[in-house]
Protein backbone atom coordinates (compact mmCIF):
# COMPACT_ATOMS: atom_id res chain seq x y z
CA UNK A 1 0.00 0.00 0.00
CA UNK A 2 2.85 2.37 0.89
CA UNK A 3 4.58 1.65 -2.41
CA UNK A 4 1.36 2.31 -4.35
CA UNK A 5 0.89 5.65 -2.59
CA UNK A 6 4.36 7.01 -3.42
CA UNK A 7 3.71 7.97 -7.07
CA UNK A 8 0.47 9.72 -6.08
CA UNK A 9 2.27 11.74 -3.42
CA UNK A 10 5.03 12.80 -5.83
CA UNK A 11 2.84 13.49 -8.87
CA UNK A 12 3.30 16.81 -10.62
CA UNK A 13 6.98 17.47 -9.82
CA UNK A 14 9.59 17.86 -12.52
CA UNK A 15 11.85 15.04 -13.58
CA UNK A 16 15.42 15.20 -12.35
CA UNK A 17 18.81 13.90 -13.23
CA UNK A 18 20.28 10.43 -13.44
CA UNK A 19 18.40 7.14 -13.65
CA UNK A 20 16.32 7.94 -10.56
CA UNK A 21 16.29 11.69 -11.01
CA UNK A 22 12.55 11.96 -11.47
CA UNK A 23 11.74 10.25 -8.19
CA UNK A 24 14.47 12.16 -6.38
CA UNK A 25 13.41 15.60 -7.54
CA UNK A 26 9.76 14.91 -6.78
CA UNK A 27 10.54 13.66 -3.28
CA UNK A 28 12.83 16.62 -2.60
CA UNK A 29 10.23 19.06 -3.83
CA UNK A 30 7.34 17.85 -1.69
CA UNK A 31 5.93 20.20 0.92
CA UNK A 32 3.16 20.21 3.49
CA UNK A 33 1.05 17.13 4.10
CA UNK A 34 2.47 15.29 1.09
CA UNK A 35 5.98 15.51 2.55
CA UNK A 36 4.78 14.40 5.99
CA UNK A 37 2.78 11.49 4.60
CA UNK A 38 5.62 10.32 2.35
CA UNK A 39 8.07 10.22 5.26
CA UNK A 40 5.61 8.32 7.44
CA UNK A 41 4.97 5.82 4.64
CA UNK A 42 8.71 5.34 4.07
CA UNK A 43 9.30 4.67 7.77
CA UNK A 44 6.33 2.32 7.92
CA UNK A 45 7.59 0.46 4.86
CA UNK A 46 10.96 -0.07 6.54
CA UNK A 47 9.38 -1.96 9.48
CA UNK A 48 8.79 -4.90 7.13
CA UNK A 49 12.55 -5.51 7.38
CA UNK A 50 12.33 -6.13 11.15
CA UNK A 51 12.01 -9.62 12.65
CA UNK A 52 10.09 -11.78 12.11
CA UNK A 53 9.51 -10.73 8.47
CA UNK A 54 13.06 -9.71 7.53
CA UNK A 55 12.07 -8.20 4.15
CA UNK A 56 15.33 -6.28 3.67
CA UNK A 57 14.69 -5.09 0.06
CA UNK A 58 12.09 -2.61 1.36
CA UNK A 59 14.94 -0.61 2.86
CA UNK A 60 16.13 0.43 -0.60
CA UNK A 61 13.13 2.66 -1.44
CA UNK A 62 12.67 3.60 2.20
CA UNK A 63 16.18 4.91 2.88
CA UNK A 64 16.71 6.34 -0.61
CA UNK A 65 13.45 8.22 -0.24
CA UNK A 66 14.56 9.60 3.12
CA UNK A 67 17.83 10.82 1.60
CA UNK A 68 16.01 12.56 -1.26
CA UNK A 69 13.56 14.29 1.07
CA UNK A 70 16.45 15.35 3.30
CA UNK A 71 18.24 16.74 0.24
CA UNK A 72 15.25 19.01 -0.36
CA UNK A 73 15.11 20.32 3.24
CA UNK A 74 15.54 24.07 3.22
CA UNK A 75 15.65 24.67 6.96
CA UNK A 76 16.95 23.06 10.12
CA UNK A 77 13.47 22.18 11.28
CA UNK A 78 12.68 20.55 7.94
CA UNK A 79 15.88 18.49 8.16
CA UNK A 80 15.12 17.42 11.73
CA UNK A 81 11.53 16.67 10.78
CA UNK A 82 12.59 14.42 7.91
CA UNK A 83 14.40 12.02 10.23
CA UNK A 84 11.89 12.39 13.04
CA UNK A 85 8.85 11.57 10.91
CA UNK A 86 10.56 8.60 9.24
CA UNK A 87 11.70 7.24 12.60
CA UNK A 88 8.37 7.92 14.31
CA UNK A 89 6.73 5.47 11.92
CA UNK A 90 9.68 3.05 12.24
CA UNK A 91 9.56 2.98 16.04
CA UNK A 92 5.85 3.59 16.53
CA UNK A 93 4.88 0.63 14.33
CA UNK A 94 7.90 -1.43 15.39
CA UNK A 95 6.79 -1.08 19.03
CA UNK A 96 3.12 -1.95 18.40
CA UNK A 97 3.45 -5.14 20.45
CA UNK A 98 4.00 -3.10 23.65
CA UNK A 99 0.27 -2.35 23.54
CA UNK A 100 -0.40 -6.04 24.21
CA UNK A 101 1.04 -5.62 27.72
CA UNK A 102 -1.62 -3.01 28.51
CA UNK A 103 -4.34 -5.43 27.44
CA UNK A 104 -3.46 -7.89 30.21
CA UNK A 105 -5.51 -5.59 32.46
CA UNK A 106 -7.36 -3.38 29.91
CA UNK A 107 -9.59 -1.69 32.43
CA UNK A 108 -6.54 -0.31 34.18
CA UNK A 109 -4.01 0.23 31.42
CA UNK A 110 -5.65 0.27 27.95
CA UNK A 111 -5.67 4.09 27.95
CA UNK A 112 -1.85 3.99 27.96
CA UNK A 113 -1.56 2.18 24.60
CA UNK A 114 -1.13 5.30 22.41
CA UNK A 115 1.47 6.69 24.83
CA UNK A 116 3.36 3.40 25.07
CA UNK A 117 3.57 2.89 21.30
CA UNK A 118 3.23 6.14 19.37
CA UNK A 119 4.40 8.25 22.32
CA UNK A 120 7.49 6.14 22.94
CA UNK A 121 8.12 6.05 19.20
CA UNK A 122 7.96 9.85 19.05
CA UNK A 123 10.56 10.17 21.82
CA UNK A 124 12.89 7.60 20.26
CA UNK A 125 12.55 9.30 16.85
CA UNK A 126 14.18 12.45 18.24
CA UNK A 127 17.57 10.75 18.01
CA UNK A 128 17.19 10.02 14.30
CA UNK A 129 15.88 13.54 13.78
CA UNK A 130 19.11 14.81 15.32
CA UNK A 131 21.07 12.59 12.92
CA UNK A 132 19.36 14.08 9.85
CA UNK A 133 19.71 17.58 11.31
CA UNK A 134 23.44 17.05 11.81
CA UNK A 135 23.72 15.77 8.26
CA UNK A 136 21.94 18.89 6.98
CA UNK A 137 24.21 21.18 9.01
CA UNK A 138 27.30 19.53 7.52
CA UNK A 139 26.28 21.10 4.17
CA UNK A 140 27.50 18.01 2.35
CA UNK A 141 25.57 16.85 -0.70
CA UNK A 142 25.46 13.79 -2.91
CA UNK A 143 27.47 10.75 -1.82
CA UNK A 144 29.07 12.72 1.00
CA UNK A 145 25.66 13.42 2.53
CA UNK A 146 24.88 9.70 2.67
CA UNK A 147 28.25 8.91 4.24
CA UNK A 148 27.74 11.61 6.88
CA UNK A 149 24.22 10.31 7.54
CA UNK A 150 25.60 6.82 8.16
CA UNK A 151 28.05 8.18 10.73
CA UNK A 152 25.55 10.47 12.44
CA UNK A 153 22.84 7.76 12.58
CA UNK A 154 25.30 5.31 14.17
CA UNK A 155 26.26 7.79 16.88
CA UNK A 156 22.63 8.57 17.65
CA UNK A 157 21.79 4.86 17.94
CA UNK A 158 24.55 4.61 20.55
CA UNK A 159 23.22 7.66 22.44
CA UNK A 160 19.74 6.12 22.38
CA UNK A 161 21.11 3.13 24.28
CA UNK A 162 22.09 5.10 27.40
CA UNK A 163 20.32 8.46 27.43
CA UNK A 164 17.79 8.50 30.32
CA UNK A 165 18.64 4.82 31.06
CA UNK A 166 18.28 3.95 27.35
CA UNK A 167 15.94 1.88 25.24
CA UNK A 168 18.01 0.44 22.36
CA UNK A 169 15.24 -1.73 20.92
CA UNK A 170 15.19 -2.19 17.12
CA UNK A 171 18.36 -0.37 16.08
CA UNK A 172 18.54 -0.23 12.31
CA UNK A 173 21.30 -2.87 12.19
CA UNK A 174 18.98 -5.46 13.77
CA UNK A 175 17.42 -6.13 10.35
CA UNK A 176 20.38 -8.38 9.50
CA UNK A 177 19.02 -11.07 11.83
CA UNK A 178 17.48 -12.41 8.60
CA UNK A 179 20.91 -12.90 6.96
CA UNK A 180 23.19 -15.05 9.18
CA UNK A 181 26.29 -14.44 7.07
CA UNK A 182 26.12 -10.64 7.14
CA UNK A 183 25.12 -10.79 10.80
CA UNK A 184 28.67 -11.99 11.55
CA UNK A 185 29.92 -8.43 10.95
CA UNK A 186 28.57 -7.74 14.44
CA UNK A 187 31.57 -9.64 15.82
CA UNK A 188 33.72 -6.79 14.47
CA UNK A 189 31.67 -3.66 15.12
CA UNK A 190 28.48 -4.72 16.90
CA UNK A 191 24.94 -3.81 15.98
CA UNK A 192 25.90 -0.13 15.72
CA UNK A 193 28.47 -0.96 13.07
CA UNK A 194 25.70 -2.78 11.24
CA UNK A 195 23.63 0.42 11.41
CA UNK A 196 26.30 2.24 9.40
CA UNK A 197 26.58 -0.73 7.04
CA UNK A 198 22.80 -0.70 6.47
CA UNK A 199 22.70 3.00 5.61
CA UNK A 200 25.58 2.65 3.14
CA UNK A 201 24.14 -0.41 1.43
CA UNK A 202 20.56 0.81 1.06
CA UNK A 203 21.01 4.59 0.83
CA UNK A 204 24.09 4.94 -1.41
CA UNK A 205 21.99 4.10 -4.51
CA UNK A 206 20.14 7.37 -3.86
CA UNK A 207 23.23 9.11 -5.25
CA UNK A 208 22.41 7.69 -8.69
CA UNK A 209 19.94 10.56 -9.01
CA UNK A 210 22.76 13.14 -8.85
CA UNK A 211 24.83 14.73 -11.61
CA UNK A 212 27.11 11.72 -11.98
CA UNK A 213 29.12 10.49 -14.90
CA UNK A 214 28.67 6.94 -16.08
CA UNK A 215 31.93 6.02 -14.35
CA UNK A 216 30.77 7.55 -11.05
CA UNK A 217 27.47 5.68 -11.23
CA UNK A 218 29.31 2.42 -11.71
CA UNK A 219 31.54 3.29 -8.75
CA UNK A 220 28.46 3.79 -6.57
CA UNK A 221 27.03 0.44 -7.60
CA UNK A 222 30.43 -1.20 -7.17
CA UNK A 223 30.74 0.22 -3.64
CA UNK A 224 27.35 -1.23 -2.68
CA UNK A 225 28.23 -4.55 -4.29
CA UNK A 226 31.59 -4.71 -2.52
CA UNK A 227 30.00 -3.97 0.84
CA UNK A 228 27.43 -6.73 0.41
CA UNK A 229 29.90 -9.21 -1.07
CA UNK A 230 32.45 -8.45 1.62
CA UNK A 231 29.86 -8.99 4.34
CA UNK A 232 28.72 -12.30 2.83
CA UNK A 233 32.24 -13.60 2.25
CA UNK A 234 33.43 -12.66 5.75
CA UNK A 235 30.34 -14.16 7.35
CA UNK A 236 30.39 -17.40 5.38
CA UNK A 237 34.09 -17.85 6.13
CA UNK A 238 33.45 -17.31 9.84
CA UNK A 239 30.51 -19.71 9.88
CA UNK A 240 32.48 -22.39 8.00
CA UNK A 241 35.57 -22.03 10.18
CA UNK A 242 33.68 -22.43 13.46
CA UNK A 243 31.58 -25.58 13.71
CA UNK A 244 29.48 -25.82 16.85
CA UNK A 245 31.22 -27.59 19.73
CA UNK A 246 29.48 -28.62 22.95
CA UNK A 247 30.67 -28.54 26.55
CA UNK A 248 31.09 -32.20 27.58
CA UNK A 249 29.04 -33.63 30.41
CA UNK A 250 26.32 -30.96 30.50
CA UNK A 251 22.65 -31.36 29.68
CA UNK A 252 20.25 -28.48 30.28
CA UNK A 253 16.48 -28.78 30.52
CA UNK A 254 14.55 -25.63 29.64
CA UNK A 255 10.97 -25.50 30.93
CA UNK A 256 8.33 -23.50 29.04
CA UNK A 257 5.08 -23.78 31.00
CA UNK A 258 3.19 -21.28 28.79
CA UNK A 259 1.26 -19.67 31.65
CA UNK A 260 -1.00 -16.85 30.50
CA UNK A 261 0.13 -13.51 31.88
CA UNK A 262 -3.28 -12.75 33.40
CA UNK A 263 -2.86 -15.87 35.58
CA UNK A 264 0.76 -15.34 36.64
CA UNK A 265 0.15 -13.60 39.98
CA UNK A 266 -3.28 -14.90 40.93
CA UNK A 267 -3.12 -15.89 44.59
CA UNK A 268 -5.24 -19.01 44.01
CA UNK A 269 -2.97 -20.26 41.21
CA UNK A 270 0.57 -19.49 42.39
CA UNK A 271 1.11 -22.77 44.26
CA UNK A 272 -0.17 -24.89 41.36
CA UNK A 273 2.04 -22.96 38.92
CA UNK A 274 5.12 -23.70 41.02
CA UNK A 275 4.20 -27.39 41.19
CA UNK A 276 3.53 -27.37 37.44
CA UNK A 277 7.09 -26.21 36.77
CA UNK A 278 8.43 -28.92 39.08
CA UNK A 279 6.33 -31.60 37.35
CA UNK A 280 7.53 -30.54 33.89
CA UNK A 281 11.12 -30.45 35.12
CA UNK A 282 10.95 -33.97 36.54
CA UNK A 283 9.41 -35.48 33.43
CA UNK A 284 10.92 -38.38 31.42
CA UNK A 285 14.69 -38.16 31.14
CA UNK A 286 15.13 -36.06 34.30
CA UNK A 287 17.82 -38.45 35.55
CA UNK A 288 20.01 -37.54 32.54
CA UNK A 289 19.77 -33.77 33.10
CA UNK A 290 22.48 -31.81 34.93
CA UNK A 291 20.72 -28.43 35.27
CA UNK A 292 17.18 -27.10 34.87
CA UNK A 293 16.33 -23.57 33.68
CA UNK A 294 13.02 -21.82 34.38
CA UNK A 295 12.04 -18.41 32.93
CA UNK A 296 11.67 -15.00 34.57
CA UNK A 297 9.48 -15.03 37.75
CA UNK A 298 8.59 -18.66 37.08
CA UNK A 299 8.54 -19.10 40.86
CA UNK A 300 6.00 -16.44 41.97
CA UNK A 301 7.21 -16.47 45.58
CA UNK A 302 9.93 -14.67 47.51
CA UNK A 303 12.18 -17.70 47.51
CA UNK A 304 14.89 -15.94 49.53
CA UNK A 305 12.51 -15.76 52.53
CA UNK A 306 10.00 -18.56 51.80
CA UNK A 307 11.82 -21.74 52.80
CA UNK A 308 8.81 -23.96 52.05
CA UNK A 309 8.40 -22.75 48.47
CA UNK A 310 12.16 -22.85 47.98
CA UNK A 311 12.17 -26.51 49.07
CA UNK A 312 9.45 -27.27 46.52
CA UNK A 313 11.43 -25.52 43.78
CA UNK A 314 14.54 -27.45 44.82
CA UNK A 315 12.78 -30.67 43.78
CA UNK A 316 13.49 -29.57 40.19
CA UNK A 317 17.25 -29.44 40.82
CA UNK A 318 19.02 -32.54 39.46
CA UNK A 319 21.38 -34.47 41.73
CA UNK A 320 24.69 -32.61 41.84
CA UNK A 321 23.26 -29.81 39.68
CA UNK A 322 20.99 -26.83 40.21
CA UNK A 323 17.77 -25.12 39.23
CA UNK A 324 18.20 -21.69 37.66
CA UNK A 325 14.98 -19.71 37.98
CA UNK A 326 13.65 -16.21 37.87
CA UNK A 327 11.97 -15.12 41.11
CA UNK A 328 11.26 -11.89 42.97
CA UNK A 329 13.37 -11.11 46.01
CA UNK A 330 12.52 -8.80 48.91
CA UNK A 331 14.15 -7.59 52.12
CA UNK A 332 12.69 -8.93 55.39
CA UNK A 333 9.81 -6.96 56.91
CA UNK A 334 11.93 -5.75 59.81
CA UNK A 335 14.53 -4.23 57.48
CA UNK A 336 14.08 -0.60 56.41
CA UNK A 337 13.98 0.70 53.78
CA UNK A 338 12.37 -2.26 52.05
CA UNK A 339 13.61 -3.23 48.58
CA UNK A 340 12.16 -5.50 45.91
CA UNK A 341 14.30 -7.05 43.16
CA UNK A 342 13.63 -9.02 39.99
CA UNK A 343 16.19 -11.78 40.39
CA UNK A 344 17.75 -14.91 38.97
CA UNK A 345 18.49 -17.57 41.58
CA UNK A 346 20.41 -20.82 41.36
CA UNK A 347 19.08 -23.35 43.89
CA UNK A 348 20.67 -26.73 44.61
CA UNK A 349 18.91 -29.93 45.63
CA UNK A 350 19.22 -29.04 49.32
CA UNK A 351 17.32 -25.80 48.77
CA UNK A 352 20.36 -23.58 49.15
CA UNK A 353 20.76 -20.48 46.99
CA UNK A 354 24.12 -21.02 45.27
CA UNK A 355 23.94 -18.13 42.81
CA UNK A 356 22.12 -14.80 42.72
CA UNK A 357 21.74 -11.92 40.26
CA UNK A 358 19.45 -8.89 40.57
CA UNK A 359 18.23 -7.21 37.41
CA UNK A 360 20.07 -3.96 36.64
CA UNK A 361 18.08 -2.49 33.71
CA UNK A 362 14.51 -2.09 34.92
CA UNK A 363 11.60 -1.47 32.56
CA UNK A 364 10.15 2.05 33.06
CA UNK A 365 6.42 1.87 33.92
CA UNK A 366 6.70 -1.93 33.87
CA UNK A 367 8.83 -2.44 36.99
CA UNK A 368 8.98 1.09 38.34
CA UNK A 369 7.31 4.44 37.70
CA UNK A 370 9.69 7.31 36.86
CA UNK A 371 8.84 10.52 38.71
CA UNK A 372 6.40 8.54 40.85
CA UNK A 373 5.61 11.58 42.96
CA UNK A 374 4.40 13.46 39.88
CA UNK A 375 2.77 10.78 37.72
CA UNK A 376 -0.55 9.39 39.02
CA UNK A 377 -0.13 5.92 37.51
CA UNK A 378 0.85 2.47 38.70
CA UNK A 379 3.38 0.04 37.25
CA UNK A 380 2.26 -2.85 35.07
CA UNK A 381 3.68 -5.61 37.25
CA UNK A 382 1.84 -6.81 40.34
CA UNK A 383 2.09 -4.97 43.64
CA UNK A 384 2.48 -1.34 44.60
CA UNK A 385 6.21 -1.40 45.37
CA UNK A 386 8.67 -0.39 42.67
CA UNK A 387 11.49 -2.79 41.90
CA UNK A 388 15.01 -1.70 42.77
CA UNK A 389 17.93 -2.02 40.38
CA UNK A 390 20.70 -4.49 41.15
CA UNK A 391 24.19 -3.31 42.02
CA UNK A 392 25.57 -4.12 38.57
CA UNK A 393 26.33 -6.72 35.94
CA UNK A 394 28.18 -9.78 37.16
CA UNK A 395 29.39 -13.16 36.02
CA UNK A 396 27.92 -15.99 38.09
CA UNK A 397 29.82 -19.10 39.14
CA UNK A 398 27.23 -21.84 39.59
CA UNK A 399 28.31 -25.35 40.63
CA UNK A 400 28.73 -27.64 37.64
CA UNK A 401 28.42 -24.87 35.04
CA UNK A 402 30.89 -22.63 33.20
CA UNK A 403 30.77 -18.96 34.30
CA UNK A 404 27.54 -17.41 33.01
CA UNK A 405 26.50 -13.86 32.12
CA UNK A 406 22.83 -13.47 33.14
CA UNK A 407 20.19 -11.29 31.48
CA UNK A 408 16.70 -10.80 32.87
CA UNK A 409 14.07 -9.81 30.32
CA UNK A 410 15.04 -6.89 28.11
CA UNK A 411 18.57 -6.57 29.49
CA UNK A 412 19.66 -8.58 26.47
CA UNK A 413 18.92 -5.64 24.14
CA UNK A 414 21.82 -3.53 25.51
CA UNK A 415 24.92 -3.90 23.28
CA UNK A 416 28.27 -4.14 24.98
CA UNK A 417 26.83 -4.79 28.44
CA UNK A 418 27.86 -8.34 29.15
CA UNK A 419 30.98 -8.26 31.30
CA UNK A 420 30.37 -6.92 34.80
CA UNK A 421 32.49 -4.76 37.05
CA UNK A 422 34.42 -7.84 38.12
CA UNK A 423 35.81 -7.92 34.54
CA UNK A 424 35.38 -11.69 34.41
CA UNK A 425 34.31 -12.80 30.93
CA UNK A 426 31.47 -15.33 30.99
CA UNK A 427 31.60 -18.47 28.85
CA UNK A 428 27.88 -18.37 27.98
CA UNK A 429 24.90 -16.06 28.24
CA UNK A 430 21.56 -16.85 29.85
CA UNK A 431 18.35 -14.89 29.27
CA UNK A 432 15.35 -15.62 31.47
CA UNK A 433 12.29 -13.69 30.33
CA UNK A 434 8.52 -13.59 30.39
CA UNK A 435 7.34 -12.47 26.96
CA UNK A 436 3.83 -13.59 27.86
CA UNK A 437 3.06 -9.88 28.23
CA UNK A 438 3.26 -9.48 24.45
CA UNK A 439 1.17 -12.39 23.21
CA UNK A 440 1.72 -13.79 19.73
CA UNK A 441 3.20 -10.61 18.31
CA UNK A 442 6.50 -9.50 16.80
CA UNK A 443 7.84 -8.63 20.27
CA UNK A 444 9.19 -12.09 21.24
CA UNK A 445 10.77 -12.49 17.77
CA UNK A 446 12.52 -9.12 18.06
CA UNK A 447 13.63 -9.99 21.59
CA UNK A 448 15.15 -13.25 20.37
CA UNK A 449 16.90 -11.37 17.55
CA UNK A 450 18.47 -9.03 20.12
CA UNK A 451 19.81 -12.04 22.01
CA UNK A 452 21.20 -13.51 18.80
CA UNK A 453 22.99 -10.21 18.15
CA UNK A 454 24.62 -10.33 21.61
CA UNK A 455 25.79 -13.90 20.97
CA UNK A 456 27.46 -12.94 17.67
CA UNK A 457 28.93 -9.72 19.07
CA UNK A 458 30.51 -11.47 22.02
CA UNK A 459 31.30 -14.88 20.53
CA UNK A 460 29.31 -16.51 23.33
CA UNK A 461 26.46 -19.05 23.19
CA UNK A 462 23.05 -17.94 24.44
CA UNK A 463 20.46 -19.98 26.30
CA UNK A 464 17.05 -18.31 26.37
CA UNK A 465 14.24 -19.49 28.67
CA UNK A 466 10.87 -17.78 28.13
CA UNK A 467 7.56 -18.45 29.88
CA UNK A 468 5.47 -18.51 26.68
CA UNK A 469 8.37 -18.66 24.24
CA UNK A 470 10.43 -18.30 22.29
CA UNK A 471 12.88 -20.48 24.26
CA UNK A 472 16.02 -21.28 22.28
CA UNK A 473 19.68 -22.26 22.38
CA UNK A 474 22.07 -20.40 20.07
CA UNK A 475 25.72 -21.11 19.45
CA UNK A 476 28.30 -18.28 19.54
CA UNK A 477 27.65 -17.46 15.88
CA UNK A 478 23.91 -17.12 16.44
CA UNK A 479 23.00 -20.48 14.88
CA UNK A 480 19.87 -21.92 16.43
CA UNK A 481 20.41 -25.39 17.88
CA UNK A 482 17.10 -25.91 19.68
CA UNK A 483 13.82 -24.05 19.98
CA UNK A 484 10.40 -24.10 21.66
CA UNK A 485 8.05 -21.96 19.62
CA UNK A 486 5.85 -19.13 20.78
CA UNK A 487 2.87 -20.33 22.81
CA UNK A 488 4.05 -23.94 22.99
CA UNK A 489 4.11 -25.77 26.34
CA UNK A 490 6.85 -28.27 27.02
CA UNK A 491 10.48 -28.94 27.85
CA UNK A 492 13.64 -28.82 25.79
CA UNK A 493 16.76 -30.84 26.61
CA UNK A 494 19.94 -29.50 25.12
CA UNK A 495 23.68 -29.36 25.50
CA UNK A 496 25.60 -26.16 26.07
CA UNK A 497 27.76 -24.86 23.18
CA UNK A 498 31.35 -23.84 23.81
CA UNK A 499 32.34 -20.17 23.47
CA UNK A 500 34.71 -18.76 20.85
CA UNK A 501 37.78 -16.68 21.52
CA UNK A 502 36.94 -13.03 22.36
CA UNK A 503 35.79 -11.12 19.28
CA UNK A 504 37.09 -7.65 18.37
CA UNK A 505 33.79 -6.22 19.58
CA UNK A 506 33.99 -8.07 22.90
CA UNK A 507 37.51 -6.68 23.43
CA UNK A 508 36.88 -3.04 22.55
CA UNK A 509 33.10 -2.74 22.76
CA UNK A 510 31.33 0.28 21.34
CA UNK A 511 34.61 2.09 20.74
CA UNK A 512 34.78 0.16 17.46
CA UNK A 513 31.48 1.36 15.88
CA UNK A 514 32.03 4.87 17.25
CA UNK A 515 35.42 5.02 15.52
CA UNK A 516 33.74 3.79 12.34
CA UNK A 517 31.10 6.49 12.70
CA UNK A 518 33.70 9.22 13.22
CA UNK A 519 35.65 7.98 10.20
CA UNK A 520 32.49 8.19 8.07
CA UNK A 521 31.81 11.73 9.26
CA UNK A 522 35.34 12.79 8.35
CA UNK A 523 35.15 11.03 4.99
CA UNK A 524 31.82 12.63 4.13
CA UNK A 525 32.97 16.11 5.07
CA UNK A 526 36.23 15.64 3.15
CA UNK A 527 34.18 14.88 0.04
CA UNK A 528 32.54 18.29 0.42
CA UNK A 529 35.87 20.11 0.50
CA UNK A 530 37.16 18.02 -2.39
CA UNK A 531 34.11 19.13 -4.43
CA UNK A 532 34.74 22.78 -3.48
CA UNK A 533 38.36 22.57 -4.65
CA UNK A 534 37.37 20.86 -7.89
CA UNK A 535 34.99 23.73 -8.64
Amino acid sequence: MAAMALPLLMRGSPSGLGPWGGLASRAAGLTGWRRVLLLLLLGALATLALPPLGALPVLLPSLCGLVWVLEGSRSRWAAFGAGWLWAWAWYGIGFYWIGNAMLVDPGKFAWMIPFATLGLGAVQAVFIGLATLGTHLSRVSGIGRIVVLAGAWTIMEWVRAWFLTGFPWNPLGSVWDAVPAVLQLASLAGVYGLCAFTILVFALPAALADFLSRRQRWLVLAAVGLLLAGGFVFGQARLSANPTEMVPGLKLRLVQAAIAQRHMWREDLRQSQLLDHVELSRGPGFDTVTHVVWPETAAPFFLDLDARSRAIAAMAAPVGGALLTGAPRITPQEVEPRHLWNSLMAIDGAGQVVGLYDKVHLVPFGEYVPLRGLLPITKLTAGGTDFSAGIGLRTLDIPGLPPVGPFICYESVFPGEVVGSDQKRPEWLLTVTNDGWFGKSAGPHQHLAAGRMRAVEEGLPLVRSANTGISAVLDPLGRQLARLDLGKRGIMDTGLPKPLMPTPYSRWGNAVPLLVACALLLLGISLRFRRIRSN
